[in-house]
C-alpha cells in the first residue's frame, strides 16, 4: 500500500513540473495607467521561472490619496519571485481567458478619469498579444486578472533594486 501511496505522490508531483515547464508563456506582462485618482500606477514582468519585476510609479503602497503623491518621485523598482500557487493561479487565469481570442481594445473612452490595463503576452512560438483596455472592464475575466494583478502588489515579497 505504501508502495501505492509513493507511486501516486511522485506522480504527482511529476505532473505539476511538467506543468510548469510547458507553460505557453514566454513572458506575461501588465501595466497598469493612470487615472484622475489615486489608482495604482505600475507595470510588472513576470517570466516562466517566476521571476518578476514590479516598476512602481505611483499609488502602489500608500493607503492614503494624496495630490502631492505626483510632486514624489517614483516609488521604484522592485524584484522578486512569484510565489508558486500565486503563478499557477495566475496561468490559469490566463488560460481561461483564451488570451489570442481577446480583442486588441476595450472600453468606451466616453469617460475621461478611468485607468487603462494593458496587458501583453509573449507566447513561447514566437507570437505576441496586446490588449488595451480602457476602464479595465474589458470581460468579467480579464476584471479578475486585473485584480488578481493588483494583489500581487502586496501579497508577494519585492526587494528595491532602484
Amino acid at each position: 500500500m505504501k508502495y501505492v501511496l509513493g507511486l501516486c505522490a511522485f506522480i504527482f508531483l511529476f505532473s505539476c513540473t511538467a506543468q510548469k515547464m510547458n507553460s505557453a508563456y514566454a513572458s506575461i506582462e501588465y501595466e497598469a495607467g493612470p487615472c484622475f485618482g489615486s489608482c495604482p500606477i505600475f507595470k510588472m514582468t513576470i517570466n516562466p521561472d517566476r521571476t518578476a519585476t514590479l516598476e512602481a510609479e505611483h499609488f502602489n503602497f500608500s493607503k492614503e490619496f494624496s495630490k502631492g503623491e505626483f510632486d514624489k518621485p517614483r516609488e521604484g523598482t522592485f524584484k522578486g519571485t512569484i510565489k508558486e500557487a500565486d503563478y499557477n493561479r495566475l496561468i490559469t487565469l490566463l488560460d481561461g481567458l483564451n488570451v489570442k481570442g481577446l480583442n486588441a481594445k476595450y472600453g468606451e473612452r466616453n469617460i475621461s478619469d478611468l485607468p487603462t490595463s494593458y496587458l501583453r503576452i509573449r507566447f513561447r512560438d514566437g507570437s505576441m498579444k496586446n490588449t488595451e483596455d480602457y476602464g479595465k472592464r474589458g470581460t468579467e475575466k480579464l476584471a479578475a486578472l486585473y485584480k488578481f494583478f493588483e494583489d500581487l502588489r502586496n501579497n508577494q515579497q519585492w526587494t528595491k533594486v532602484n
